[in-house]
């Protein structure tokens, strides 16, 4: 018994496995796009970070130069505190050694100065007990070129410092009494006598301004000076409690200074006067 194959069939899977469709066109256009759009992607990435790394660097050497600048500066600075510093220091040593080498002579003026002081308190204490020998002799109290008893001699003038206390009315009449007026500071060696003498204590001075001016007890206007006074003073003040009138009359503060007060308060006093011309 012979067999026949049958072909047909195969011979037309063959063809069509063989002969499949064509891809359709777009396919091919995507594919082409994929291949360049990658790398072109990349280098606006590398181009980028380019760009970016540039303008950093940039602003990286602009912020560097500037501190360079000021190092710079810096440097400059210090080497010029470093030469002040060595040219004070060389002023420095050359004063020293001036003060050295003078040292002899400024105690040698000291020295002086202090001779000078004692001759001048010796001069003093010998006429002081020359005036009490006198008044011994003459069994007098005033003895013409001499200071009272009890009273300083300073100058061509008498000062009495008193003990007791009272009103500036009442003062300015005591020493009225005695021949004297309260005190009338006019000159610097005035005022540099007087301040040893007035420490830790208040004493009344002839300056007064009741008739709406200051002006010393012998009607000479006073020329306001407020290094003079106690700062802030005078303020004329009101609310002091003790009774009419402000703060009128002047005292000298324990530190030398003036100060105003209510005339009505009592404390302690200067009076002045001038010391008579020696008997030929």
């Amino acid at each position: 018994m012979s067999t026949q194959f049958q072909n047909e069939p195969d011979e037309e899977d063959n063809s069509a496995f063989w002969n499949k469709d064509p891809v359709p066109s777009r396919y091919s256009f995507v594919t082409r796009s994929r291949r360049w759009l990658v790398p072109a992607l990349v280098s606006a990435v590398v181009l980028i970070l380019v760009l970016a790394f540039g303008i950093n660097s940039a602003g990286l050497s602009s912020r560097m130069g500037s501190q360079e600048d000021a190092v710079s500066n810096l440097s400059l600075s210090l080497s010029s505190a470093r030469k002040a510093s060595m040219g004070t220091a060389k002023d420095v040593q050359r004063l020293r050694f001036s003060v050295e080498s003078n040292k002899d002579q400024l105690i040698s003026v000291a020295e002086s100065l202090k001779e000078l002081e004692l001759v001048h308190t010796l001069g003093r204490t010998v006429a002081s007990l020359k005036c009490a020998l006198e008044r011994l002799i003459q069994n007098r109290t005033e003895i013409k070129g001499c200071c009272p008893l009890e009273w300083e001699s300073f100058e061509s003038s008498c000062f009495y410092f008193s003990r007791a206390s009272l009103n500036w009315h009442d003062a300015r009449d005591w020493c009225h009494a005695h021949q004297s007026q309260l005190l009338i500071l006019t000159t610097a060696k005035d005022w540099d006598y007087v301040r040893p003498y007035v420490a830790h204590t208040f004493f009344w001075v002839g300056l007064t301004d009741e008739n709406g001016k200051w002006e010393w007890v012998n009607g000479t206007p006073y020329t306001m000076d407020r290094s003079r006074w106690k700062p802030g003073q005078p303020d004329n003040w009101a609310g002091h409690g003790l009774g009419q009138g402000t703060e009128d009359c002047a005292h000298l503060h324990w530190d030398g200074r003036l100060n105003d007060l209510h005339c009505s308060q009592r404390q302690r006093f200067i009076c002045q006067r001038r010391s008579s011309p020696s008997e030929s």
